[in-house]
């Protein structure tokens, strides 16, 4: 006999979340039995139909009838999600800090809106912070490029502006080198000012 079909999801006792989870649940009575949260409509039917089983209802009550025994029920049902009070504690901080994150972004639009003249002002104090770091990268590079120019003059045997052995060379040589890489690209990003 082909399985009882209900609902939207097609099987008794379960419905789709909009997220497109699949819920089962059974009643006993006048209450509701929640027995969980699946991928799949067939899981979350097959669940039902172990709570069925437990309950003692008729096969006729069920979603699939090529199970005989309570036991075979449950074999072939997902097993259930344990909800600790552990979970319930950790679901409980995520939320917390859902609510003051949203609450912060709330407060910073806010105030944006309130002192526009001080969101210019940052953004002219970073856009300043850019140039200034972009000159000095420049600034570094064209170092770098004299010091390897030199290099190369005292490598082929001419006259250096430096002495190879020099203070200054070292203090040239170090100053230019520390921070760019073999590319002559600037290890930092241009974005960190922005």
């Amino acid at each position: 006999m082909p399985p009882r079909r209900r609902g939207a999801s097609g099987y008794r006792g379960v419905c789709q979340r909009p997220n497109g989870r699949y819920y089962s649940e059974i009643r006993s009575g006048d209450v509701r039995l929640g027995l969980g949260t699946f991928q799949t409509a067939h899981e979350a039917a097959r669940a039902y139909d172990a709570a069925t089983w437990r309950l003692g209802r008729p096969r006729p009550q069920m979603n699939f009838q090529d199970v005989y025994t309570r036991q075979q029920a449950q074999d072939v049902a997902p097993p259930p999600r344990l909800i600790t009070d552990q979970d319930c504690a950790e679901h409980a901080e995520r939320q917390r800090r859902l609510l003051i994150a949203e609450e912060d972004e709330r407060a910073m639009a806010e105030w944006r809106r309130r002192h526009q003249e001080d969101v210019a002002d940052e953004q002219a104090y970073w856009t300043e912070q850019t140039a200034k770091r972009r000159a000095e990268r420049l600034d570094r590079r064209r170092r770098k490029d004299l010091a390897l120019s030199q290099y190369e003059i005292v490598e082929n045997g001419g006259q250096s502006i430096f002495s190879a052995n020099g203070p200054r060379w070292d203090d040239m040589w170090l100053d230019t080198s520390d921070q760019t890489n073999e590319d002559g690209d600037d290890d930092d990003d241009d974005d960190d000012w922005e």
